[in-house]
Order: structure tokens, then sequence, then C-alpha cells
């Protein structure tokens, strides 16, 4: 109840339209206010303020709670404890005298701090609070926050200043105060005002209707799945073949630019589709294909098609990438989806498929040659034959390895995952057709991708560094899916090694191979999501005052899915990204493009690169082929030793995201051919520096080995004229 004394309604028409707009918005903020917060917080604790009797019942009982308050999961209300909050100033004496003068009373500070206390202690207010998303921790910062703003201001907002009068002389309830305290805490924390729309951006539940396109049509999906070497592929890639019109998702470039040549061959006019290129097939280059090639990730939801092929669907468990299988998969519109891959991924798409109303056929295929697990381990590289490819899972390895396979006469191919893709097809060339080189030295890169003519795999190790959903890192044996993948790289139908061999180095990993080959695949059990720019644009629009990195993690802490069935990817180096960024100023929309593209954070020379392509966006210069060549000191000379290598690998990332770039900001990045020259020349040198491999091992060997002192004086002695 607000109490105006007489002298001040007496004296009103002095005051005129500023008492009467005060007294207005006094009113009508405080009383209607109110009207939906007193019903709920009067029913709270008997009453302690002075002059002020009878009970309260208790307000304690949820349902007061909005039903998605009660149910949500404590991980959100972690998130929305680490937002950080706006500074809200202590007001300085804006107000002036007017709620003394309104109140006829001056507020005693340590009456109001008394009170604020007894605000704090009372239970039926917290509980209040949190039917507005202020859990416990939230709250006490909000109060502190609050206690302090109406301590330090000069003078308070007259409608605060009343409020606290009437409750100081009994005529009000502390509980009153929680429209003050609940305005303080959407200023500190924005989100609270538009919690529920942020709930609605963020939820994932149901991401079989985010595509109606796709769920207007009846559509078959043809699952082929079977092993490494079965002939899966081959069956689906037919009906691509001879479709009217058609897509193929690959999870590599590599495999992209194979179904493109071969579609073109076999007189199936395609386009090639990936993050860096686009090739057409017809002539004029401007009228598109029927058929399509595409990495995954660049897969289109627009146009419907007749046959789309999404191969290795088990994939759709990958930590960083699974989020483009399940779009591929439930988004495409097309009249017949063939997903090839593991049986391990099936149960998870029937569970995916079930609310599409999708018809499901499963075919089931057999290895077509024989794998074999040899019963003695390698032991001794002296032991290689002719069609060995020994894995290992670290680069340290495959150096190792190699140097001391040349030591033993051997010639060498060698294929890791930071090669560029022609180093990788020039090695697998050098090793399938050169009768002098039939040894390769690979990590697990070889799994997908390459045709290869392997008669035995060995691995070296069967312990692998991986990362989970969250981007945690660990050593771990390899799973089933992965022995068998790689193993199955040997003994390729139609080549000269019709039956494949498998074996480890050491001998105590044989019995563990054995173990690890003989145990069924564990079914894929959930599937990856991935939040949209659109969804992030939202949020900024509710929140901007929020940078990217806390715009994601906030979308991440509140998003709500079937957890069950689905994961949100590591977005790890997304936000490493966005904070490397965080300084420059660009859109938003532009911001989370950027931090989409293709580039390893482990190397700080592409991150430095990578902000100088930001920073020129933000000045509106274009990045032309000159410019690029002078900051990377152009031209590369040929490696001297294995630092030398990585930093040409680097390099070539570099360019790589140019021509990422260049098509998302065509403007900025305006010579991609120029630059794709400059990435062809330098993959010739990068692929002469893998070819004498050894003796950049041997560099970094001596480079690593102490220097002794006394041949370096007797050195110097000799040299003295």
């Amino acid at each position: 109840m607000i109490r105006v004394p007489r002298r001040l309604l007496s004296m009103s028409g002095g005051l005129g339209p500023l008492f009467d707009r005060v007294l207005v918005r006094t009113l009508e903020s405080t009383q209607q206010t109110h009207r939906g917060y007193r019903s709920k917080a009067h029913q709270g604790e008997a009453s302690n303020a002075s002059g002020r009797g009878g009970t309260r019942s208790n307000i304690g009982d949820k349902k007061i709670l909005p039903e998605y308050a009660v149910s949500n999961k404590a991980d959100r209300n972690a998130a929305l404890n680490k937002i950080k909050p706006r500074e809200i100033e202590p007001e300085s004496n804006i107000y002036g005298a007017l709620g003394e003068e309104i109140s006829g009373k001056k507020l005693d500070k340590s009456q109001m701090i008394a009170k604020l206390n007894e605000f704090y202690q009372l239970p039926s207010v917290r509980e209040l609070a949190k039917s507005h998303f202020i859990e416990d921790k939230l709250f006490g910062k909000v109060f502190i926050s609050f206690r302090r703003y109406c301590y330090k201001s000069d003078s308070l907002p007259p409608e605060l200043h009343i409020k606290f009068c009437d409750i100081i002389d009994g005529h009000g309830h502390v509980s009153d105060l929680f429209p003050f305290f609940l305005s303080h805490a959407r200023a500190a924390y924005p989100h609270l005002e538009c919690y529920e729309e942020l709930r609605k951006i963020s939820d994932l539940g149901k991401p079989d209707t985010w595509y109606p396109l796709a769920r207007a049509k009846q559509r078959k999906v043809i699952f082929h799945c079977g092993p490494t070497n079965s002939g899966k592929t081959y069956h689906a890639m037919n009906r691509f073949m001879n479709s009217k019109s058609g897509i193929y998702c690959g999870p590599l470039k590599l495999l992209a630019v194979e179904i493109f040549h071969k579609a073109n061959d076999n007189n199936t006019p395609c386009d090639l589709v990936t993050g860096e290129e686009r090739r057409l097939a017809n002539a004029d280059g401007y009228t598109k294909a029927t058929h399509v090639s595409c990495t995954v990730e660049m897969t289109q939801l627009t146009e419907p098609v007749e046959v789309v092929v999404i191969d290795e669907i088990q994939m759709i468990r990958d930590p960083g990438r699974g989020w483009a299988w399940t779009r591929a998969l439930l988004g495409i519109p097309a009249d017949e989806v063939h997903l090839c891959g593991e049986e391990a991924a099936l149960d998870l798409v029937k569970r995916i498929l079930m609310p599409t109303g999708d018809m499901l056929e499963v075919i089931r295929y057999n290895r077509l040659t024989p794998l074999v697990i040899e019963d003695k381990p390698l032991m001794d590289l002296k032991n290689v034959r002719s069609g060995d490819c020994i894995v290992c899972f670290t680069k340290d390895s495959v150096y190792n390895v190699s140097m001391e396979l040349e030591k033993l006469g051997h010639q060498v191919a060698v294929v890791y995952g930071t090669l560029p893709p022609g180093a990788k097809l020039a090695q697998c060339r050098k090793f399938n057709l050169l009768e002098e080189c039939k040894v390769m030295v690979a990590t697990d890169a070889i799994g997908m991708g390459l045709n290869l003519s392997i008669g035995r795999i060995i691995f070296y190790s069967l312990m692998k560094t991986t990362n989970d959903e969250k981007g945690n890192r660990s050593q771990e044996y390899l799973t089933t899916s992965q022995c068998l993948q790689i193993a199955g790289r040997a003994g390729r139908y139609k080549t000269a090694h019709e039956t494949g061999y498998v074996t480890t180095f050491r001998p105590e990993d044989l019995r563990s191979l054995r173990e690890i080959m003989s145990r069924g695949v564990q079914s894929i059990e959930r599937a990856g999501l991935h939040p949209t720019a659109e969804q992030i644009e939202l949020f900024a629009f509710h929140l901007p005052h929020l940078s990217l990195t806390d715009l994601i993690e906030l979308f991440i802490d509140l998003c709500e899915f079937d957890d069950s069935a689905y994961f949100i990817c590591d977005l790890e180096n997304f936000k490493l990204l966005a904070n490397t960024i965080e300084h420059i100023n660009i859109p938003l929309r532009a911001r989370f493009t950027f931090c989409c593209a293709p580039i390893n954070v482990k190397f700080p020379f592409s991150v430095a690169m990578f902000t100088k392509f930001v920073r020129q966006f933000s000045i509106g210069e274009p990045v032309t082929a000159g410019w690029v060549r002078r900051n990377i000191n152009w031209p590369c000379k040929p490696p001297k030793n294995l630092e030398e290598l990585t930093h040409l690998e680097t390099v070539f990332d570099v360019f790589e995201l140019y021509l990422w770039l260049s098509y998302r900001f065509p403007d900025i990045f305006p010579e991609p051919d120029e630059v794709r020259l400059l990435q062809a020349e330098l993959d010739e040198i990068i692929f002469s520096g893998v070819s004498q491999i050894v003796s950049l091992i041997r560099a970094k060997t001596r480079a690593s080995l102490p220097r002794n002192n006394n041949q370096d004086r007797q050195r110097r002695t000799q040299q003295k004229p």
C-alpha cells in the first residue's frame, strides 16, 4: 500500500506534471507489479514486520513453479550462474528528495539494511526467485548487488523509497521488495527476462521436425551394412549412377573427388562441392548437373532428388562431425536414401527415423575376401614383406618406423592425417604401382578414402589418443569397430592380395587384438547435434552484451534434447577461435562463420593467419594472393628437417582456409584460383619432402644430439691459419 502525505496531495497542483508522472508511475509499477507477486510471496512465513500480525501459509509447494523449471537439469542452473553480470551502478542524486517528499520520511539506511537482511532470510522469497530461474547461488549474487545498490545510492527511485518506508513503518512486508529485487536481477542478468524464449530457441528435442521438405516425402531408406571390403558402397553407387538425380555425401574430400571423377567417366554428369572447391561438370560453367558429389557438411537440403548416398553412416557418432550425418540423414528430401556403413549404426538409425514415417530396408553384406589373424606377431622390422602396412597412432612412431625400415633397405610410402590430399594420393600410387616400394607406414588415415593394395596390416600399437563428446583426451585401446575398419584394408577384392592378414608388432598385443576383433561391434547409441547460426543469432538478439563464446556455452547448457539418442558435438575448437577474435569488430553471423572454418588450432601459425584474415575482413580490405604470399614468406623452400615439413603442412592448411573463406566471403577473398596454384606447387614440395623423410628424420636427430665442446674446439683450432 502506498501512502502519500496529505501535504503533498494538497500541493500536487504546484508540482504539476512532474508529480503526476511520478505518482502514476509509482502507483502502476508498484501496485500492478505486486499483483502477481504478493499473492505468492504473502502466502509465506509468519510476519516479522513490526506492527503486523497474523500468520501466513507456506509457499514451499512447487506447484507455483513453471513445469519446465521443476524439471530443469542441474547443469542448466550452473550455466546461469556462470554468466557474468552487468554492473548496476548506484544512483547519484538524480531523483533528488522526491521519494522523501512523497513519503514524508527520510530513509534510515541502517533500518533499510536490516529489512533487506530479513528479506534475504525468507525461504518463501527464495522459492519465488526459483520460479523466475534465480537459483540459490545466483540469488546470493543478486542480493549482494541489490543491497549494495540500495545502500550506496544517494537517492533511491521514489517507488522503492516509499516501499522501504512502508515496510519500516509496519505497513508492508519485506516480501513486498521482491518486484524491485527481480527488476534488479533482470537488469544485472538480462537472460532472466527472456529465459522462456531462450529455452524455446535452444530446444533440440525434435530434430526430425526441422526439415519440412524431407518430411513432406515418403522416403525409402536402404541401409547397406557390412564390414570393409564387402561391396556395400558399390551397390549403393550403382543406384546413384543410374538415377535421374542424386547426391553422394562422403566423409572426406578425397572420396568426394573420386566419386566426381567416376560419375563423369560413367557419363553421369556430376558436380563437385566441398568446403574448399566447386567444380561443375557442364562445359558452360554455370548449369548445374543432375548429380552432386560432396563432403557431408556441404549437403544441400533445399532441392528434391531421386537418390542420395550417405557414406560411412557410423560417423554419426563422431564427437566433432557427427552433426553433419544427422542433418543429412534427417534432412535430405530424396525419394531413396542409401546409407552405407557398419551395422553398429542400425539400431540408432531405426530410433532416429521412427518419428519420420520413412520406410527402412536393411541389406546385409559379407566380406568378399577372407581376413586372417596371424598366429605370430611381427616382433622385428626385419620380418616385413611386400604388401605390408604398419599402422601407428602418432607421427613420431611413423617417422621412427620409417627410418628403421629404410635402414633395412626398404623404400617406404608414408601416409598420415595432416598430409595434404595430393601428397597422400601420390604416396598411395607409389605403394600400389612401384615394385621397389612395397611397404607402407601409416596412421589410421588409411581407414577410409584411399584405395590400397595391402596384403597385411601390422598394428604397431593398439593404444590411441581419443577425444570424447566433451573434448577430453585419453589413451585407450582401439575399439572393435576401429580394429575392423583398419584391419579390413588388407586383402582388397580384385587386387594381388585377395586374402587379408592382420597381426601386431608386439607379442603382448596379439592376444589383445584377437580378443578385440572377436567381440561383437558395440551398437552406436547417440548421434551428434550442433547449434545453427540462426539459433545463436536469436540468442544474441536477446543477449546482445554476451560474447560468441558465452552465447555458445549458454546455448549448450540450456538446450534440451533426447540424450538417449543425441549428444551435442564438441565445440572446443569453435570456442577457442571465438575467443581469439573476440576483440575484432565484425557482425555476429560473420564471426560464427569464421569460427566454423576448418583450421587446426594446435598450430600457432594457422591461428595467427586466421586472425589476420579476420582483421582484413573487419576493415574491408581484400585478401589477395599477393597479400597471402607476403604473409607466408613465399616461395616456400624444400624442407630440411621435420619441423620445416610440419610448417609447410601448416601453410598448406592456410591455403585451404583461404579457399574455404573464398566461397563464404568472395569480396574479401577474391583470388581462389591464384591461391589454388600456389597450393598445388606447395603440394609437390611437401610430397618431395615426404619422399625424403628419412633424411629429414636424421637431420632432426643430429640437431637434438648434445654438442661435443672438445670436438668443436679442435675443429676451430684446425681451421685457424
